[in-house]
């Protein structure tokens, strides 16, 4: 009985750390190594990074209490997003959200509705009470490892996007997720794109999203 634990899915992290050991190893086959790693943990996803802008120094500024309240308030405000579209969350690192969507279509109508959810929470509220929210998305194949972590190029450029990019209200995506969402029936009714000049590292370019709010 204790062998069918080494090929579950939880066996995941276990699995990968082996096959990165053997690559290690002098004379390894590394090609055949790789193949064997994406042929069990690649897959195609949209990725999705959010961010709050303005949170360290608020932080600094009001305090932790202050900082387990806007985290604990943007969570319950965009997790019921994400799960209205099929998300999963990955991760949740501070103020930041790592989510992967089977669509890109899904992952972009997704952020636009968490961007008019923000909205609506932060009307009538103080500005030291608002959420600001950035996101950022990236679309093409990963490695997924278990339900505990992503990798990936799309994943470095969503990240980048939604992390350091995006400003308030922003939604940034690279190229290969807009090229699948144009392929999946395009953008939404209202919806138009811009091109960045900056470009994010593991993508070729990356767009802007503007949408009526």
């Amino acid at each position: 009985m204790p062998y069918v634990y080494q090929v579950v899915t939880n066996a995941s992290q276990d699995r990968l750390e082996k096959l990165i050991q053997e690559r290690l190893q002098p004379g390894a086959d590394k090609a055949q190594i790789d193949t064997r790693i994406w042929d069990l943990f690649g897959e195609q996803w949209a990725v999705m990074f959010t961010d709050l802008t303005g949170f360290s120094r608020r932080v600094a500024e009001f305090g932790i209490i202050h900082f387990l309240q806007t985290i604990f308030e943007s969570q319950r405000v965009l997790v019921p997003c994400i799960e209205r579209f099929d998300g999963i969350l990955v991760k949740s690192e501070g103020d930041s959200l790592m989510v992967i969507f089977r669509s890109a279509q899904k992952a972009l109508d997704c952020s636009l509705e968490m961007q008019r959810c923000v909205k609506e929470y932060n009307q009538g509220r103080e500005e030291t009470e608002q959420i600001l929210l950035c996101v950022g998305l990236g679309y093409g194949r990963i490695l997924r490892i278990g339900d505990h972590d992503v990798f990936g190029a799309e994943v470095n450029a969503a990240s980048k996007l939604g992390e350091d990019m995006a400003t308030s209200w922003e939604v940034l995506l690279t190229a290969d997720a807009l090229e699948e969402i144009c392929r999946l029936g395009g953008l939404p009714a209202g919806v138009t794109v811009g091109q960045l000049e900056q470009v994010p590292s593991g993508a070729q370019s990356a767009y802007r999203v503007f949408y009526p709010l």
